[in-house]
Protein backbone atom coordinates (compact mmCIF):
# COMPACT_ATOMS: atom_id res chain seq x y z
CA UNK A 1 0.00 0.00 0.00
CA UNK A 2 2.65 2.49 0.98
CA UNK A 3 4.83 1.96 -2.08
CA UNK A 4 1.97 2.81 -4.41
CA UNK A 5 1.28 5.96 -2.44
CA UNK A 6 4.88 7.07 -1.94
CA UNK A 7 5.36 8.95 -5.27
CA UNK A 8 2.19 10.93 -4.60
CA UNK A 9 3.36 12.03 -1.15
CA UNK A 10 6.85 12.97 -2.29
CA UNK A 11 5.34 16.11 -3.82
CA UNK A 12 5.21 17.40 -0.23
CA UNK A 13 8.95 16.89 0.31
CA UNK A 14 9.39 20.31 1.90
CA UNK A 15 6.78 19.55 4.55
CA UNK A 16 8.05 19.46 8.13
CA UNK A 17 6.43 17.09 10.64
CA UNK A 18 6.92 16.43 14.34
CA UNK A 19 5.89 13.10 15.92
CA UNK A 20 5.26 13.19 19.69
CA UNK A 21 4.79 9.87 21.49
CA UNK A 22 6.05 8.74 24.88
CA UNK A 23 6.89 5.43 23.21
CA UNK A 24 10.13 6.78 21.73
CA UNK A 25 10.79 3.72 19.60
CA UNK A 26 7.36 4.01 17.97
CA UNK A 27 7.80 7.76 17.47
CA UNK A 28 11.21 7.28 15.84
CA UNK A 29 9.91 4.52 13.59
CA UNK A 30 7.03 6.71 12.40
CA UNK A 31 9.35 9.67 11.77
CA UNK A 32 11.83 7.50 9.86
CA UNK A 33 9.05 6.09 7.68
CA UNK A 34 7.77 9.60 6.93
CA UNK A 35 11.28 10.71 5.97
CA UNK A 36 11.48 7.79 3.54
CA UNK A 37 8.33 9.16 1.89
CA UNK A 38 9.90 12.59 1.40
CA UNK A 39 8.80 14.47 4.52
CA UNK A 40 11.24 16.13 6.89
CA UNK A 41 10.12 14.46 10.12
CA UNK A 42 11.45 14.53 13.69
CA UNK A 43 10.44 12.55 16.77
CA UNK A 44 10.33 13.40 20.47
CA UNK A 45 9.02 11.54 23.49
CA UNK A 46 8.08 14.32 25.90
CA UNK A 47 6.04 17.51 25.82
CA UNK A 48 9.00 19.36 27.29
CA UNK A 49 10.99 18.50 24.17
CA UNK A 50 8.18 19.24 21.72
CA UNK A 51 7.20 22.74 22.81
CA UNK A 52 10.64 24.42 22.47
CA UNK A 53 11.20 22.63 19.16
CA UNK A 54 7.96 23.95 17.66
CA UNK A 55 8.62 27.44 19.01
CA UNK A 56 12.12 27.47 17.51
CA UNK A 57 11.31 25.94 14.13
CA UNK A 58 7.63 25.86 13.07
CA UNK A 59 6.34 22.65 11.47
CA UNK A 60 3.51 21.99 9.05
CA UNK A 61 1.91 19.37 11.29
CA UNK A 62 2.30 17.64 14.64
CA UNK A 63 1.30 13.99 15.03
CA UNK A 64 0.58 13.62 18.74
CA UNK A 65 -0.32 10.62 20.90
CA UNK A 66 -3.60 11.71 22.47
CA UNK A 67 -2.87 9.69 25.63
CA UNK A 68 0.37 11.42 26.57
CA UNK A 69 0.70 11.51 30.38
CA UNK A 70 -0.25 14.58 32.43
CA UNK A 71 -2.47 16.02 29.71
CA UNK A 72 0.49 16.40 27.36
CA UNK A 73 -1.59 16.37 24.18
CA UNK A 74 -3.81 19.19 25.48
CA UNK A 75 -0.74 21.24 26.40
CA UNK A 76 0.70 20.82 22.91
CA UNK A 77 -2.66 21.72 21.34
CA UNK A 78 -2.92 24.88 23.48
CA UNK A 79 0.64 25.92 22.63
CA UNK A 80 0.13 25.39 18.91
CA UNK A 81 -3.05 27.42 18.80
CA UNK A 82 -1.38 30.29 20.69
CA UNK A 83 2.02 30.44 19.03
CA UNK A 84 1.70 28.52 15.75
CA UNK A 85 -1.88 28.73 14.45
CA UNK A 86 -0.88 27.55 10.97
CA UNK A 87 0.44 24.21 12.28
CA UNK A 88 -1.97 21.32 11.76
CA UNK A 89 -2.59 18.94 14.66
CA UNK A 90 -3.20 15.23 14.07
CA UNK A 91 -4.06 13.27 17.22
CA UNK A 92 -3.87 9.48 17.44
CA UNK A 93 -6.24 7.76 19.88
CA UNK A 94 -7.37 4.21 20.58
CA UNK A 95 -10.86 3.42 19.31
CA UNK A 96 -12.17 3.29 22.90
CA UNK A 97 -10.87 6.72 23.96
CA UNK A 98 -13.00 9.87 23.89
CA UNK A 99 -11.54 12.88 22.13
CA UNK A 100 -12.50 15.18 25.03
CA UNK A 101 -10.95 18.67 24.90
CA UNK A 102 -8.68 17.74 22.00
CA UNK A 103 -11.73 17.66 19.76
CA UNK A 104 -11.81 21.45 19.49
CA UNK A 105 -8.12 21.85 18.68
CA UNK A 106 -7.36 18.80 16.53
CA UNK A 107 -7.59 19.07 12.77
CA UNK A 108 -7.83 15.29 12.41
CA UNK A 109 -8.14 12.41 14.86
CA UNK A 110 -6.86 9.01 13.76
CA UNK A 111 -8.36 6.03 15.56
CA UNK A 112 -5.89 3.22 16.24
CA UNK A 113 -5.14 0.72 14.94
CA UNK A 114 -4.99 2.51 11.59
CA UNK A 115 -3.42 1.75 8.23
CA UNK A 116 -0.46 3.75 6.98
CA UNK A 117 -2.50 5.29 4.16
CA UNK A 118 -5.10 6.48 6.69
CA UNK A 119 -2.45 8.26 8.74
CA UNK A 120 -0.95 9.83 5.62
CA UNK A 121 -4.34 11.00 4.41
CA UNK A 122 -5.10 12.51 7.82
CA UNK A 123 -1.81 14.45 7.81
CA UNK A 124 -2.32 15.83 4.31
CA UNK A 125 -5.97 16.69 4.92
CA UNK A 126 -5.10 18.40 8.21
CA UNK A 127 -2.43 20.54 6.56
CA UNK A 128 -4.73 21.44 3.66
CA UNK A 129 -7.62 22.19 6.00
CA UNK A 130 -5.50 24.38 8.27
CA UNK A 131 -4.24 26.31 5.24
CA UNK A 132 -7.84 26.83 4.13
CA UNK A 133 -8.89 27.97 7.59
CA UNK A 134 -11.02 24.90 8.21
CA UNK A 135 -10.71 21.85 10.45
CA UNK A 136 -12.52 18.59 11.01
CA UNK A 137 -14.37 17.66 14.16
CA UNK A 138 -13.24 14.87 16.47
CA UNK A 139 -16.60 13.64 17.65
CA UNK A 140 -17.09 12.66 21.29
CA UNK A 141 -19.91 10.34 20.23
CA UNK A 142 -18.17 6.97 20.19
CA UNK A 143 -19.18 4.19 17.85
CA UNK A 144 -18.21 2.22 14.77
CA UNK A 145 -21.66 1.05 13.69
CA UNK A 146 -23.16 2.30 10.41
CA UNK A 147 -26.07 3.78 12.40
CA UNK A 148 -23.93 6.13 14.49
CA UNK A 149 -21.63 6.95 11.55
CA UNK A 150 -24.71 8.08 9.60
CA UNK A 151 -25.71 10.32 12.50
CA UNK A 152 -22.26 11.91 12.67
CA UNK A 153 -22.22 12.46 8.92
CA UNK A 154 -25.53 14.30 9.14
CA UNK A 155 -24.37 16.26 12.19
CA UNK A 156 -21.28 17.48 10.36
CA UNK A 157 -23.25 18.57 7.32
CA UNK A 158 -25.97 20.29 9.37
CA UNK A 159 -23.78 21.95 12.01
CA UNK A 160 -23.98 25.37 10.36
CA UNK A 161 -27.45 25.08 8.84
CA UNK A 162 -29.52 28.12 9.86
CA UNK A 163 -32.81 26.25 10.31
CA UNK A 164 -33.99 24.77 13.60
CA UNK A 165 -32.93 21.16 14.09
CA UNK A 166 -35.04 18.41 15.66
CA UNK A 167 -33.33 15.41 17.29
CA UNK A 168 -35.56 12.40 17.90
CA UNK A 169 -34.91 9.07 19.56
CA UNK A 170 -35.61 6.99 22.63
CA UNK A 171 -34.63 8.13 26.12
CA UNK A 172 -30.98 7.53 26.89
CA UNK A 173 -29.72 7.47 23.31
CA UNK A 174 -27.61 10.63 23.70
CA UNK A 175 -29.73 13.40 22.19
CA UNK A 176 -28.31 16.03 24.54
CA UNK A 177 -24.73 14.94 23.80
CA UNK A 178 -25.41 15.12 20.05
CA UNK A 179 -26.80 18.65 20.43
CA UNK A 180 -23.63 19.71 22.26
CA UNK A 181 -21.46 18.11 19.59
CA UNK A 182 -23.33 19.92 16.82
CA UNK A 183 -22.84 23.21 18.64
CA UNK A 184 -19.13 22.45 19.10
CA UNK A 185 -18.77 21.62 15.39
CA UNK A 186 -20.47 24.83 14.28
CA UNK A 187 -19.23 28.36 13.76
CA UNK A 188 -21.13 29.25 16.92
CA UNK A 189 -18.85 27.13 19.12
CA UNK A 190 -17.36 30.21 20.79
CA UNK A 191 -20.87 31.20 21.90
CA UNK A 192 -22.81 29.65 24.77
CA UNK A 193 -24.62 26.33 24.65
CA UNK A 194 -27.78 26.75 26.74
CA UNK A 195 -29.84 23.69 27.62
CA UNK A 196 -33.42 23.74 28.88
CA UNK A 197 -35.26 20.61 30.07
CA UNK A 198 -38.81 21.61 29.17
CA UNK A 199 -40.38 18.69 31.05
CA UNK A 200 -38.86 19.62 34.41
CA UNK A 201 -40.63 22.98 34.93
CA UNK A 202 -44.22 24.16 35.26
CA UNK A 203 -45.69 26.25 32.44
CA UNK A 204 -45.21 29.57 34.28
CA UNK A 205 -41.66 28.83 35.34
CA UNK A 206 -40.72 27.49 31.91
CA UNK A 207 -41.94 30.62 30.15
CA UNK A 208 -39.91 32.77 32.53
CA UNK A 209 -36.92 30.46 32.13
CA UNK A 210 -37.02 30.76 28.34
CA UNK A 211 -37.92 34.41 27.85
CA UNK A 212 -37.01 36.05 31.16
CA UNK A 213 -39.22 38.38 33.18
CA UNK A 214 -39.41 41.92 34.46
CA UNK A 215 -39.71 42.99 38.08
CA UNK A 216 -43.25 42.54 39.41
CA UNK A 217 -44.32 40.16 36.62
CA UNK A 218 -45.42 37.64 39.25
CA UNK A 219 -45.05 36.96 42.95
CA UNK A 220 -41.36 36.66 43.76
CA UNK A 221 -40.17 38.51 40.65
CA UNK A 222 -38.22 41.16 42.55
CA UNK A 223 -36.02 42.18 39.62
CA UNK A 224 -35.52 41.82 35.89
CA UNK A 225 -34.09 38.48 34.76
CA UNK A 226 -32.70 37.43 31.38
CA UNK A 227 -34.11 34.24 29.91
CA UNK A 228 -32.32 31.35 28.23
CA UNK A 229 -32.94 32.68 24.71
CA UNK A 230 -31.17 35.93 25.55
CA UNK A 231 -28.32 34.00 27.20
CA UNK A 232 -27.92 31.95 24.01
CA UNK A 233 -27.50 35.01 21.78
CA UNK A 234 -24.60 34.20 19.43
CA UNK A 235 -24.66 30.54 20.44
CA UNK A 236 -27.09 27.62 20.60
CA UNK A 237 -30.18 26.93 22.68
CA UNK A 238 -31.23 23.31 23.17
CA UNK A 239 -34.86 22.64 24.10
CA UNK A 240 -35.15 19.08 25.39
CA UNK A 241 -38.50 17.27 25.81
CA UNK A 242 -40.24 19.77 23.54
CA UNK A 243 -43.37 17.58 23.35
CA UNK A 244 -44.22 18.57 26.95
CA UNK A 245 -44.67 22.28 26.08
CA UNK A 246 -48.16 23.62 26.87
CA UNK A 247 -50.43 24.94 24.06
CA UNK A 248 -49.83 28.55 25.17
CA UNK A 249 -46.07 28.07 25.21
CA UNK A 250 -46.20 26.39 21.79
CA UNK A 251 -47.66 29.60 20.36
CA UNK A 252 -44.76 31.64 21.73
CA UNK A 253 -42.22 29.09 20.54
CA UNK A 254 -43.67 29.24 17.03
CA UNK A 255 -43.09 32.99 16.88
CA UNK A 256 -39.56 32.69 18.30
CA UNK A 257 -38.65 30.05 15.72
CA UNK A 258 -40.01 32.22 12.91
CA UNK A 259 -38.19 35.47 13.67
CA UNK A 260 -36.22 34.98 16.94
CA UNK A 261 -38.14 37.76 18.64
CA UNK A 262 -39.90 37.62 22.01
CA UNK A 263 -41.01 39.65 25.03
CA UNK A 264 -40.10 38.75 28.62
CA UNK A 265 -42.92 37.76 30.96
CA UNK A 266 -44.67 40.95 32.11
CA UNK A 267 -42.64 43.14 29.76
CA UNK A 268 -43.42 45.10 26.60
CA UNK A 269 -39.93 45.41 25.12
CA UNK A 270 -39.23 43.04 22.22
CA UNK A 271 -35.85 41.32 22.19
CA UNK A 272 -34.21 39.95 19.05
CA UNK A 273 -31.52 37.30 19.31
CA UNK A 274 -29.20 35.42 16.98
CA UNK A 275 -29.29 31.83 18.25
CA UNK A 276 -29.36 28.38 16.68
CA UNK A 277 -32.33 26.40 18.01
CA UNK A 278 -32.02 22.64 18.51
CA UNK A 279 -34.98 20.71 19.88
CA UNK A 280 -35.31 17.11 21.03
CA UNK A 281 -38.08 14.68 21.86
CA UNK A 282 -38.50 10.98 22.59
CA UNK A 283 -42.17 11.09 21.55
CA UNK A 284 -43.90 10.80 18.19
CA UNK A 285 -44.79 14.44 17.42
CA UNK A 286 -46.89 13.45 14.40
CA UNK A 287 -49.04 11.30 16.69
CA UNK A 288 -49.28 14.22 19.11
CA UNK A 289 -50.50 16.45 16.27
CA UNK A 290 -53.13 13.85 15.34
CA UNK A 291 -54.23 13.71 18.98
CA UNK A 292 -54.53 17.50 19.13
CA UNK A 293 -51.90 18.00 21.85
CA UNK A 294 -49.20 19.50 19.64
CA UNK A 295 -49.72 22.35 17.16
CA UNK A 296 -49.46 21.30 13.51
CA UNK A 297 -47.85 24.61 12.46
CA UNK A 298 -45.17 24.23 15.16
CA UNK A 299 -44.60 20.62 14.11
CA UNK A 300 -43.96 21.63 10.50
CA UNK A 301 -41.68 24.41 11.69
CA UNK A 302 -39.47 22.07 13.76
CA UNK A 303 -39.66 19.06 11.45
CA UNK A 304 -37.70 20.63 8.57
CA UNK A 305 -34.34 19.06 9.54
CA UNK A 306 -34.39 15.92 11.68
CA UNK A 307 -31.75 13.58 13.04
CA UNK A 308 -32.88 10.35 14.70
CA UNK A 309 -30.54 8.96 17.34
CA UNK A 310 -30.46 5.16 16.97
CA UNK A 311 -31.32 2.87 19.86
CA UNK A 312 -28.31 1.05 21.29
CA UNK A 313 -29.77 -2.31 20.19
CA UNK A 314 -29.49 -1.05 16.60
CA UNK A 315 -25.82 -0.11 16.93
CA UNK A 316 -24.13 -3.42 16.17
CA UNK A 317 -20.63 -3.64 17.61
CA UNK A 318 -20.81 -0.45 19.70
CA UNK A 319 -21.61 -2.01 23.10
CA UNK A 320 -18.08 -3.36 23.85
CA UNK A 321 -16.55 -0.06 22.70
CA UNK A 322 -18.86 2.04 24.89
CA UNK A 323 -18.51 -0.31 27.86
CA UNK A 324 -14.71 -0.03 27.70
CA UNK A 325 -14.98 3.76 27.48
CA UNK A 326 -17.28 4.01 30.52
CA UNK A 327 -15.00 1.73 32.53
CA UNK A 328 -11.94 3.81 31.59
CA UNK A 329 -13.78 7.01 32.53
CA UNK A 330 -14.69 5.54 35.90
CA UNK A 331 -11.07 4.58 36.56
CA UNK A 332 -9.98 8.10 35.62
CA UNK A 333 -12.38 9.49 38.23
CA UNK A 334 -10.61 7.47 40.90
CA UNK A 335 -12.85 4.42 40.88
CA UNK A 336 -11.80 0.85 41.63
CA UNK A 337 -8.93 -0.41 39.47
CA UNK A 338 -10.82 -2.76 37.13
CA UNK A 339 -8.88 -3.88 34.07
CA UNK A 340 -11.76 -4.95 31.85
CA UNK A 341 -14.43 -7.59 31.26
CA UNK A 342 -14.37 -11.36 31.07
CA UNK A 343 -15.40 -12.75 27.67
CA UNK A 344 -18.61 -14.06 29.24
CA UNK A 345 -19.46 -10.60 30.67
CA UNK A 346 -18.85 -8.91 27.33
CA UNK A 347 -21.03 -11.50 25.63
CA UNK A 348 -23.84 -10.81 28.13
CA UNK A 349 -23.55 -7.05 27.55
CA UNK A 350 -23.63 -7.56 23.80
CA UNK A 351 -26.71 -9.80 23.90
CA UNK A 352 -28.82 -7.58 26.16
CA UNK A 353 -31.40 -5.38 24.38
CA UNK A 354 -30.74 -2.19 26.42
CA UNK A 355 -34.21 -0.60 26.71
CA UNK A 356 -32.55 2.29 28.56
CA UNK A 357 -29.96 2.63 25.78
CA UNK A 358 -26.53 4.18 26.36
CA UNK A 359 -27.52 5.65 29.71
CA UNK A 360 -28.48 2.20 30.99
CA UNK A 361 -25.20 0.74 29.73
CA UNK A 362 -23.21 3.41 31.58
CA UNK A 363 -25.09 2.67 34.80
CA UNK A 364 -24.63 -1.08 34.32
CA UNK A 365 -20.85 -0.71 33.93
CA UNK A 366 -20.67 1.53 37.00
CA UNK A 367 -22.79 -0.96 38.98
CA UNK A 368 -20.52 -3.85 38.00
CA UNK A 369 -17.29 -1.94 38.65
CA UNK A 370 -18.40 -0.83 42.13
CA UNK A 371 -19.83 -4.16 43.31
CA UNK A 372 -17.37 -6.54 41.64
CA UNK A 373 -14.39 -7.87 43.56
CA UNK A 374 -11.95 -9.07 40.92
CA UNK A 375 -9.72 -7.25 38.47
CA UNK A 376 -12.16 -8.15 35.68
CA UNK A 377 -15.92 -7.61 35.56
CA UNK A 378 -17.72 -10.96 35.50
CA UNK A 379 -21.29 -11.90 34.56
CA UNK A 380 -22.23 -12.12 38.24
CA UNK A 381 -21.20 -8.47 38.74
CA UNK A 382 -23.68 -7.16 36.16
CA UNK A 383 -27.19 -5.95 37.10
CA UNK A 384 -29.78 -8.73 37.30
CA UNK A 385 -31.68 -7.49 34.24
CA UNK A 386 -28.54 -7.64 32.13
CA UNK A 387 -27.60 -11.07 33.47
CA UNK A 388 -31.05 -12.49 32.82
CA UNK A 389 -31.58 -10.74 29.51
CA UNK A 390 -28.11 -11.74 28.39
CA UNK A 391 -28.78 -15.45 28.89
CA UNK A 392 -25.88 -16.39 31.15
CA UNK A 393 -23.63 -18.73 29.17
CA UNK A 394 -23.56 -22.44 29.91
CA UNK A 395 -20.37 -23.52 31.66
CA UNK A 396 -18.07 -25.84 29.74
CA UNK A 397 -17.99 -29.55 30.42
CA UNK A 398 -16.88 -30.24 33.95
CA UNK A 399 -18.65 -27.11 35.19
CA UNK A 400 -15.51 -24.96 35.24
CA UNK A 401 -15.77 -21.44 33.85
CA UNK A 402 -12.68 -20.24 31.94
CA UNK A 403 -10.25 -18.26 34.07
CA UNK A 404 -10.32 -14.46 33.65
CA UNK A 405 -8.26 -13.44 30.64
CA UNK A 406 -8.24 -16.97 29.20
CA UNK A 407 -9.50 -15.83 25.79
CA UNK A 408 -6.99 -13.00 25.61
CA UNK A 409 -4.11 -15.31 26.46
CA UNK A 410 -5.34 -17.93 23.99
CA UNK A 411 -5.32 -15.35 21.20
CA UNK A 412 -1.80 -14.14 21.96
CA UNK A 413 -0.06 -17.25 20.58
CA UNK A 414 -1.59 -17.03 17.08
CA UNK A 415 -0.89 -13.29 17.10
CA UNK A 416 2.79 -13.95 17.88
CA UNK A 417 2.97 -16.53 15.10
CA UNK A 418 1.43 -14.14 12.56
CA UNK A 419 3.85 -11.36 13.48
CA UNK A 420 6.88 -13.66 13.34
CA UNK A 421 5.74 -15.05 9.98
CA UNK A 422 5.34 -11.53 8.55
CA UNK A 423 8.79 -10.50 9.83
CA UNK A 424 10.47 -13.61 8.44
CA UNK A 425 8.81 -13.26 5.05
CA UNK A 426 9.86 -9.61 4.80
CA UNK A 427 13.49 -9.97 5.86
CA UNK A 428 12.77 -8.70 9.38
CA UNK A 429 11.93 -5.24 8.01
CA UNK A 430 9.43 -3.73 10.46
CA UNK A 431 7.73 -1.40 7.97
CA UNK A 432 7.20 -4.17 5.39
CA UNK A 433 5.94 -6.58 8.05
CA UNK A 434 3.46 -3.98 9.30
CA UNK A 435 2.14 -3.47 5.77
CA UNK A 436 1.76 -7.21 5.32
CA UNK A 437 -0.24 -7.38 8.54
CA UNK A 438 -2.44 -4.42 7.53
CA UNK A 439 -1.30 -2.20 10.41
CA UNK A 440 1.16 0.68 10.79
CA UNK A 441 4.57 0.55 12.46
CA UNK A 442 3.35 2.24 15.64
CA UNK A 443 0.74 -0.45 16.15
CA UNK A 444 3.30 -3.18 15.38
CA UNK A 445 5.76 -1.84 17.97
CA UNK A 446 3.04 -1.65 20.60
CA UNK A 447 1.96 -5.21 19.85
CA UNK A 448 5.56 -6.40 20.15
CA UNK A 449 5.89 -4.69 23.51
CA UNK A 450 2.57 -6.06 24.78
CA UNK A 451 3.46 -9.58 23.70
CA UNK A 452 6.94 -9.35 25.22
CA UNK A 453 8.64 -9.97 21.87
CA UNK A 454 12.24 -8.74 21.81
CA UNK A 455 13.26 -8.59 18.15
CA UNK A 456 16.93 -8.32 19.04
CA UNK A 457 16.68 -11.83 20.50
CA UNK A 458 14.31 -13.24 17.88
CA UNK A 459 15.99 -11.99 14.72
CA UNK A 460 18.55 -14.50 13.39
CA UNK A 461 22.19 -13.43 13.38
CA UNK A 462 23.51 -12.15 10.06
Amino acid sequence: MIRTLAPLHRTASRGRLLVVDDDRRAASATAQWLCELGWHASAVGRVGEALPLVAREPVDACIVDGLLPDGGADRIADALRRSSPDTALVVTLPATAAAAGLAVAADRVVRLPARDDELLAAVEQAIAGRAAGDHAVAWNLLGVSPAIRHVLDLAGRLADAPAALLITGESGTGKSLLAREIHRASRRRRGRFVEVACGSLSETLLESELFGHVAGAFTGATGDRDGKFLQADGGTIFLDEIATASPALQVKLLRVLQDLRFEPVGGARTHAVDARVILATNEDLAARVAAGTFRADLFWRVNVITIEMPALRDRAGDVPLLAAHFLAAMRARGGRAVEGFTPAALAALDRYRWPGNVRELEHAVEHAAVLGRGSLIEVADLPAAVRDGGMTPVAPRGGVEPAPGALRRALENPERRLILQALEQNGWRRDAAARALGINRTTLYKKLRRLGMNLAELEPAR
